[in-house]
């Protein structure tokens, strides 16, 4: 367990400032552990108490760790800066009620620039998906969720998502993206045989990407795209488990929730599981022990 301290600001430009003052004493993007909105759109950040344990922290550490408050908060799961400085941001469905998601979210990433850092991941907590993409602060935020769109992950050539309620994965280039807003030219890449797809690992590793669908997990293969993906390792399971994330020389990030038809509800903080040359397979020996082996394909 990291121990952590919440820092506390009212507006969204105070984000900004208090963050900057934050990195002059040490603070890393891979620093921040959780961001969250209050009711009364103020904004929530939780930090190590230690400074000098943020070069160690990986993005597997921030996934296993317990939200330091209770109530109403909703969180942040993912900000990406995109090209032609448009941003992209996934977690909670309600953080549009607060007024201050996309003031707070172009804040952390104005911050981020100063690190030249392009993405922002957080941690693991309960609640309905919900995803956006905006020009800037000027601009109206599209909520890709409308039309189904969450758990939307960066790849080189621009944006992977689930739909909810479906088995399809769906792509959008970049140059859609910027045609269409968000909402137009998503194409489907990949249908799961094992239902529909649950969750999206957070970000790609090594061209890899797990998805958590209705009857287990499978791996797929994006370096084809945009004309193939496909699936390198698939698993059986049925017990509510979830990739969240991996970590870059070490194990699985695997949370639990109870199993929907629009996702998984009420996750878990997330547990590291496996070693660093695991595969889906070995996984599910590791959380259905005692069980006979499942069903994998390569």
């Amino acid at each position: 367990m990291i121990p952590t301290r919440v820092v506390h600001y009212r507006d969204p430009a105070a984000v900004y400032l208090g963050l900057e003052e934050l990195r002059r004493r040490g603070l890393t993007p891979r620093g921040i552990l959780f961001i969250a909105l209050d009711p009364r759109g103020e904004t929530h950040i939780a930090i190590p108490d230690d400074m000098g344990a943020v070069t160690e922290m990986k993005v597997g550490d921030k996934l296993t760790l317990k939200a330091p408050w209770e109530g109403r908060y909703y969180h942040f799961d993912a900000i990406h800066r995109l090209p032609g400085d448009t941003l992209l941001w996934n977690g909670d469905r309600r953080l549009h009620e607060t007024g201050s998601a996309q003031e707070v979210a172009l804040s952390v990433s104005e911050w981020l620039r100063g690190s030249s850092a392009k993405n922002l991941f957080l941690g693991c907590t309960p609640h309905q998906p919900g995803a956006w993409w905006t020009h800037g602060q000027r601009t109206p935020v599209t909520s890709l969720h409308q039309r189904g769109f969450v758990d939307a992950v960066v790849y080189q050539g621009g944006l992977l998502a689930r739909r909810i309620g479906e088995p399809h994965l769906y792509a959008l280039s970049y140059q859609q993206l910027a045609q269409g807003g968000g909402l137009q030219g998503w194409e489907p890449v990949f249908d799961s045989p094992l239902g529909n797809i649950l969750m999206v690992e957070r970000r790609v590793m090594n061209y890899r990407l797990t998805l958590t669908c209705e009857r287990g997990l499978i791996e797929i293969d994006i370096s084809g795209l945009p004309d193939e993906v496909r699936a390198t390792v698939q698993v059986e399971l049925e017990l509510g488990y979830g990739v969240v994330g991996r970590v870059d020389g070490g194990g699985f990030a695997v949370t639990r929730g109870e199993v929907q038809p629009w996702g998984l509800a009420n996750v878990s903080p997330a547990l590291m599981v496996g070693t660093p040359n695991d595969t889906l397979v070995e996984l599910a020996r590791a959380l259905n022990p005692g069980e006979s082996t499942p069903s994998a394909q390569s």
